[in-house]
């Protein structure tokens, strides 16, 4: 009988091209990755790799393999969230899956009051700007601003929330500099991998100097806290720091809409079900903040 472990360091290797990369997704070292998948080929008669320069390639009976074996690890995820679905404990793991900056800036006060409200919950915060894979069961909740809900994979259940707008800031010591028409606030700050959202490109902002550029929302945040020129933030991030303020006549865009996202049975434990009501609640008190519209000091008014 194929031992069921073995199935799945084939799939790890599979997915990844890699031995190594395997090992670290499976928490072990290479020679075990390599035991369990010569085990596998021994038991079945076949060679499921080829190794590569560039990496461990699936044969063709390996191809085979793995059709069957992602229909048995399909099935083991079912199974198992069967199970969790009649797990009605407030006991045990919690993992939540969120963007670091909704994160740090505005749900972590809220997530410790969960904690202390239920110490029994082991909670494990995954802050990522990567959709973990809720089906295969990487997390049990994902938080996640979403522009269009049919960009969601349709078997995850949606708890919709609040509108997320973000806008242009600057620090506040460059306003008087703004206004006076110098050019030194007008250098965009971005991360590297997104650049100036098309949308900053029609509000009329003359741009001198090449972009600074980024790779994190929090180098993001405090090089335009150093007056290094303006970018585009959250209104969360944004309009909740002293420092900053929004950029005298430019307008508000929409980022998206607030979603918890969790998936089949596991949607219906006693622990996902009190946390994703807990944080729709603390979502919907913040509302006035995530749409701009919350109480800003005079100099983020413009």
């Amino acid at each position: 009988m194929i031992d069921w472990d073995d199935v799945r360091y084939f799939l790890a290797v599979a997915r990844s091209g890699s031995v190594l990369a395997a090992a670290l997704v499976l928490g072990v070292n290479h020679s075990t990755v390599l035991r369990r998948i010569a085990q596998l080929e021994e038991h079945l008669g076949a060679q499921m790799f080829e190794k590569l320069p560039s990496g461990y390639h699936v044969t063709a009976a390996g191809e085979e393999v793995r059709e069957l074996a992602e229909q048995m690890e399909a099935s083991s995820h079912q199974l198992e969230t069967r199970v969790l679905g009649r797990d009605q404990s407030v006991r045990g793991l919690l993992r939540v899956t969120l963007a670091p900056t909704l994160a740090t800036h505005l749900l972590m006060p809220d997530f410790a009051d969960f904690a202390r409200l239920h110490p029994d919950i082991e909670m494990d915060i995954m802050s990522s700007g990567d959709l973990a894979n809720l089906t295969n069961r990487d997390a049990d909740v994902a938080i996640r601003v979403v522009y269009d809900r049919k960009t969601l994979p349709p078997n995850l259940h949606g708890l919709k929330g609040p509108d997320v707008f973000g806008g242009i800031y600057i620090s506040r010591d460059l306003l008087p500099a703004w206004r006076t028409g110098a050019p030194d606030p007008n250098r965009w700050i971005v991360i590297s991998a997104h650049g100036i959202p098309d949308w900053v490109r029609h509000v009329g902002i003359h741009t001198e100097g090449v972009p600074f550029r980024v790779t994190d929302a929090e180098a993001q945040i405090v090089a335009v806290r150093q007056g290094l020129g303006m970018t585009t933030l959250p209104c969360f991030v944004g309009d909740a720091d002293p420092s900053l303020a929004r950029v005298p006549g430019t307008d508000l865009h929409m980022y998206g809409t607030v979603w918890l996202l969790t998936q089949g049975e596991t949607r219906k434990t006693k622990r996902v079900r009190l946390f994703t009501e807990f944080v729709s609640r603390k979502l919907a008190g913040h509302g006035s903040l995530l749409a701009g519209s919350g109480q800003l000091s005079p100099s983020n008014a413009g």
